[in-house]
Formats: structure tokens, sequence, C-alpha cells
């Protein structure tokens, strides 16, 4: 990734950020010289780390903890953010669960538990976001749907339903904010982690994807890199990063 300075002076949130995706994505927004919040829930060490790396950049961040399907945990951390930062500009919404449930035995758990994080928690991020950004008319909201938002997979029903919700959040988001605040989302397709194998149901999907191979979650970084940087004629948009695999 290019080591630009676009975002000097602009501060960031982004969700689930001590791991995996969150994590490439806040190290890419603080590359371009944003300052970071850190959001986690479970993952305490890998945000710590995370909060080291991205002050070795010479930018400043912050671990908050907080489970983002808790409205209450949300606007704490955002009193948080107030305090510490007084201003935010962007906010990835990347907090999500990702697992198998065939349909006969998804429970109202299950679906109390995905829509929290993967739906509701999104929201309630970008309302308190919104309310900040407002006050200096200026501000970028990118949400990361999935694949799953888009195609059906009979499967992961709940997780597919809680993504298609997440992309019309975006949507309407996107005109309630307009023209001050930019909303849009990126949908990953198969994306594998350095380190990791490729599972069966990850061939299966490679097998139809145009590509035919996995991104990386370097790509994904990129493309909310590109959206909060170069995307000023680009809202309510949903853009598959997913190597042609959603192609009808």
């Amino acid at each position: 990734m290019k080591n630009n300075r676009l975002l000097e002076g602009q501060v960031a949130l982004v969700t689930g950020a001590g791991r995996r995706m969150g994590r490439v994505i806040a190290l890419a927004l603080a590359r371009a010289g944003a300052s970071v919040i850190v959001n986690y829930s479970r993952s305490r060490a890998g945000a710590l780390d995370t909060v080291g790396e991205i002050r070795a950049l010479g930018v400043d961040s912050l671990a908050v903890r907080a489970d983002v399907s808790k409205p209450a945990q949300v606007r704490a951390m955002f009193r948080t953010v107030e305090r510490k930062f007084a201003r935010l500009d962007i906010l990835v919404n990347n907090a999500g669960i990702f697992y198998q449930r065939k349909w006969d035995r998804l429970s109202e758990n299950d679906w109390d538990r995905i829509l929290g994080t993967n739906l509701k928690g999104p929201f309630f991020c970008a309302q308190a976001a919104a309310r900040m950004m407002m006050r200096r008319k200026r501000g970028t909201i990118i949400n990361i749907s999935s694949l799953g938002g888009l195609e059906a997979w009979p499967s992961y029903t709940h997780y597919c339903a809680s993504k298609a919700g997440l992309i019309m959040m975006t949507r309407c988001l996107a005109k309630a904010l307009a023209p001050h605040i930019r909303v849009n989302s990126v949908a990953p397709g198969s994306i594998l982690f350095p380190g990791e194998e490729r599972s069966p149901w990850t061939e299966n999907v490679l097998k139809t994807t145009p590509l035919q191979k996995a991104g990386g979650p370097e790509d994904i970084a990129e493309m909310v890199l590109y959206l909060v940087t170069r995307g000023d004629f680009i809202t309510g948009q949903v853009i598959a990063v997913d190597g042609g695999k959603s192609i009808p």
C-alpha cells in the first residue's frame, strides 16, 4: 500500500479492528495519516498490538472496548472519542459475525446474535458518528458487508439476511445524510489471510469466480482507502471486491 498522508489530521474509528480485516483497514488508514480509534469486543491483546503499530507510524491511536450490539456500549465508546479527539471524520463498520447454521437449526438466539452485531450495531455506530460529523458538515461512513448480502447461501440464511440489511441501510443512510456525509459499502468475496488454508467451501467458491483466485485483506483495505480519499462523487454504492464472483 502506498505510504501517502492524504488523511493527515483526520480521525477514524474502525470497529472490530483488533484482528483480521479490521486490523488491516485500521493500519491502512493510519499509513494515510489518520489517527485511528481501534474498537474491539474480546480481542484486547490484538487491539493493543494494533494501537502500537499505528503509533509507530507517527499518528495517535486508542483502543476502546465496546460490544457494538449493545447501544449503551456504543454510546459510551463515542463519548470516549468525543473526549479524546473532539471530532470524527471516518467510520468503518467492520465488526461482524459469520458462522454456518442450516435453516431448520436456526434459533432465536442465532438471529439476535447475528443481527445485533452485523446490522443493529452498524446502525447505532453510524447514528452516533453522523451526529459528530454533522457538526463539521463532512464525513465518510464505510460499511463492510459481504458477497453474502448479494447472493443466497442457504446454510447462512441469517448471515445473508444481516448483510443484505446492511446494504439497504447503506443506501438509506446515504440519502438521509447527504450532501455532507457519504455512505458506501464494500462487499468482500472470498478473502484469505496469511497462513490460512483454503477450505472445501472456499475451493467451491473459487471455481465459480471469474478471476479464479481469492483476495487478500489488503484488497479490501485499498478499496476502503479509495472511497475515503478519492471517492468524493460516490455515495450509496455497494462495491463488490470479489474477483467477479457476483457477476450475474
